[in-house]
């Protein structure tokens, strides 16, 4: 099965579509699945993806096959393109440093919008997937992966173009996730 966690509906309409996932209820979250795919809507913020990932865990069995994948979209210097597709690696939250895996891009999670250059990739949902999926060993799999959608201007970032960008990279975010 594939566990996807992403804040915002725009985001999860690019998979719904593509994939034909039916949407129901999953105690207070908008849950979206077919037979190989469940995705829940966390909302914006750590505390929030934190609590819907755990959510996804507490309500089903994880198997060594399970794959548990946070998408969204995500700010970052010009250096990155709109709509290039990061792999995460590092994410820095409140000064620390946690690894995911080597060769892969660092981001660092914040608390509130940023809308000012900042010289790493920005997002405000990454880390609070990474301490649900982390302390549960029973999820050998799980991946980090952000389109960029603007470069510190969060105004500019609307529902038809976060959904145009995430439908734009699903073929190679299936490619990383089954990699």
């Amino acid at each position: 099965m594939l566990y996807i966690v992403t804040a915002l509906k725009p985001e999860a309409q690019a998979f719904v579509d593509k994939y034909r996932l039916k949407k129901n209820k999953l105690q207070n979250y908008t849950l979206f699945q077919n037979k190989n795919i469940k995705l829940i809507i966390s909302g914006i913020g750590v505390s929030n993806a934190r609590l819907a990932t755990q959510t996804l865990i507490n309500n089903f069995d994880i198997t060594d096959d399970d794959i548990y994948l946070n998408v969204g979209i995500c700010a970052a210097p010009k250096s990155h393109s709109i709509g290039e597709l990061i792999e995460v690696g590092e994410i820095i939250y409140k000064d620390t440093s946690y690894l995911l895996g080597a060769d892969k891009q660092t981001l660092t999670c914040k608390d509130e919008e940023v809308a000012s250059e900042q010289a790493t990739i920005v997002d405000m949902e990454s880390y609070g997937f990474y301490d649900a999926v982390f302390h549960n060993p029973a999820i050998k799999k799980f991946h980090i992966l952000k389109v960029v959608s603007d470069h510190f201007e969060p105004k500019k970032v609307t529902k038809e173009g976060t959904k145009s960008l995430l439908f734009n990279v699903i073929d190679d975010i299936n490619s990383i996730t089954f990699d």
